[in-house]
């Protein structure tokens, strides 16, 4: 059964024209274009969007880890799986902050906050509002994920000084059901509104390689682009391995030619939003990487983990850059 998302089409707030809604078969047709043709006219509307000899890097931590009630057949971190990791409490403020200083001195732009829960209470939010404030006073842009949010716990987070609230919808209505049950994508498009409504930017992408089919990825794309505002940031993970998640019964590693495909389809589908390599990186070699730049994505995590997934080392990163000629607070 698919869910029947409810998505507005018009932003009340935004004094623009009226947006393009885009049609599946349009950005299946985008998608199957000959490659020099698709990444021809990704390019061009980088270019026209954003400095294309420039990446934004980001680090992201886990301050909470483990122990989750939801069923996300992909996660290492859902209580519903045997995966080896132990659960652990909400890290204390300045430790939080120490790291983010850290990450700050490394070369990341944006500190990321994640913590494995179905939705805050009010008590952990307190701590979070907290930590915003003090890595917000580091000089860094700050983003957490939470899971759902009220209007009310959206609001105290923007009153904090958030920048970003991250909620993926992880992949297309049609696949949806097919890797968790405990949170309907209703209920993620529901945040993202919350989130926008109380002025926060919106990070929001999803997951390939858990074996969805190609329409699928598209379906993703075109269920981000048509948002009343798109994602300000758009970030695309390749499945990480994670031993006992349902996901490995079904996973497969997108072809490389497939993934840039669809990197300059989300840059072509959301000119103004940041694509980021966000998990997986590991499994791609520089010149799928230096691919996925010229496809349109100019974000990347920084650090050796995401999350509880590794990720590569920030010499390699910084030797890629440097070779293509991208700059980034990594120089």
């Amino acid at each position: 059964m698919v869910d029947v998302v409810e998505i507005e089409r018009t932003d009340s707030r935004s004094s623009a024209p009226p947006r393009k809604i885009w049609e599946r078969a349009e950005a299946e047709a985008l998608y199957n274009l000959p490659f020099a043709d698709l990444m021809f006219q990704a390019q061009g509307i980088h270019r026209a969007n954003f400095n294309p000899n420039h990446v934004e890097t980001a680090s992201l931590l886990s301050i909470k880890t483990g122990g989750c009630p939801e069923d996300c057949g992909y996660c290492s971190q859902s209580a519903h799986y045997d995966t080896g990791l132990k659960a652990s409490r909400l890290m204390p403020r300045d430790e939080v902050v120490a790291v983010a200083q850290r990450a700050k001195d490394a070369g990341a732009s944006r500190f990321c906050m994640a913590a494995a829960w179905r939705s805050p209470k009010d008590r952990d939010l307190d701590q979070v509002c907290d930590m915003v404030s003090a890595v917000k006073g580091l000089g860094m842009e700050t983003c957490v994920t939470l899971g759902m949010l009220t209007p009310k716990q959206a609001e105290r987070l923007s009153d904090a000084g958030l920048d970003f609230y991250n909620h993926n919808v992880d992949t297309s209505p049609e696949f949806y059901d097919k890797i968790i049950t405990t949170r309907t994508l209703q209920d993620r498009i529901d945040t993202l509104a919350h989130v926008r409504d109380a002025g926060i930017k919106v990070c929001c992408g999803g997951i390939i390689g858990m074996g969805e089919m190609v329409e699928d990825r598209l379906g993703m794309l075109v269920l981000l682009a048509n948002l009343p505002s798109p994602p300000e940031s758009v970030p695309i993970n390749l499945w990480n391995e994670v031993k006992g998640v349902p996901v490995n019964e079904t996973a497969e590693r997108p072809d490389p030619i497939a993934l840039a495909r669809l990197v300059a389809t989300a840059r072509i589908l959301m000119p103004n939003s940041v694509v980021r390599l966000s998990a997986g990186r590991q499994y791609m070699t520089d010149e799928l990487q230096a691919l996925c730049f010229l496809a349109g994505a100019n974000s990347i995590f920084i650090g050796d983990v995401l999350l509880t997934t590794k990720n590569p080392q920030r010499d390699r990163d910084a030797d890629l850059l440097d070779r293509l000629g991208i700059t980034s607070r990594l120089a």
